[in-house]
């Protein structure tokens, strides 16, 4: 299927590994031109062939979603496309929390800024010169945990609930003047928030008397009760993102797309 995405521009946050570096990828064999935002590159980002700029942001500044909107307009003329994907535990936090009362005021202000605040401001300065070139699709990387209450994680899961409320109401102001905006709600995905050392994996092998392993192969897949019996991989998300991002998807907008395993059961 030809998306019809050739020549269009993009910017993907979170851009060097995972989820962000799958999106990236499927976008530039699509023909689109892409600037991938993240705090630091990495072997795999440079390595990807096609019409690439990689901006270093910290997207607890501030002004980085600004800096990186006008880096797409300056270098390839305007924006398209915007993918809101930098999201999960903030730089130097490890997740999971397993108790309301773990995370301090500054836990959720932290959590906040990283997973809503940060997209406000993205969204914020991509609109104008997404208008400018008749409209675009955004596509915020949101969670299954959003629509999930749980004492786990529970900063986490209301700022994604927050992104999920933002989504629709975007939706609602500019799908009139041409801009789609979506989200998808993934479940555990095989990234380093799971796999790096001292991350998810470990955290739950510690708190089980387990392995990192185990955790990643059997015990996560059961104790969130995924279909599939897996975790999802970052190029299936991806695939989503690109289907989003196409004028082949012209009406949807404010829709959410679980790409999870199965992990939300509620209709």
């Amino acid at each position: 299927m030809d998306l019809q995405l050739s020549g269009r521009v993009a910017v993907v946050t979170g851009a060097s590994k995972g989820i962000g570096l799958a999106v990236t990828r499927a976008l530039l064999d699509e023909g689109v031109r892409v600037v991938a935002a993240s705090r630091k590159s990495t072997p795999e980002l440079a390595g990807l062939k096609g019409d690439l700029i990689h901006v270093h942001a910290d997207l607890m500044d501030a002004e980085a979603p600004g800096q990186i909107v006008e880096r797409a307009v300056s270098e390839f003329g305007g924006l398209d496309i915007l993918v809101n994907n930098a999201g999960g535990p903030p730089p130097g936090v490890a997740l999971p929390r397993f108790s309301f009362l773990t995370p301090t005021d500054e836990d959720w202000r932290v959590m906040f800024e990283f997973n809503l605040f940060s997209v406000v401001r993205t969204v914020r300065a991509a609109i104008t010169p997404m208008l400018a070139r008749g409209g675009g699709s955004i596509v915020n990387v949101s969670s299954g945990s959003a629509r999930l209450p749980a004492p786990m994680n529970v900063d986490y899961n209301a700022a994604k609930a927050g992104l999920n409320n933002l989504t629709k109401a975007l939706s609602e102001e500019f799908a009139p003047q041409g801009i789609r905006v979506n989200t998808i709600s993934p479940g555990p995905v095989r990234t380093a928030w799971w796999t790096e050392s001292g991350g998810a994996a470990d955290i739950i092998a510690a708190q089980t008397g387990t392995d990192r392993d185990s955790v990643i192969d059997q015990l996560a897949p059961e104790m969130m009760k995924l279909s599939t019996g897996r975790l999802v991989e970052p190029q299936e998300i991806a695939d989503v993102v690109a289907l989003l991002a196409s004028p082949r998807s012209a009406s949807t907008t404010g829709a959410d797309f679980a790409v999870d395993g199965g992990f939300l059961k509620q209709i």
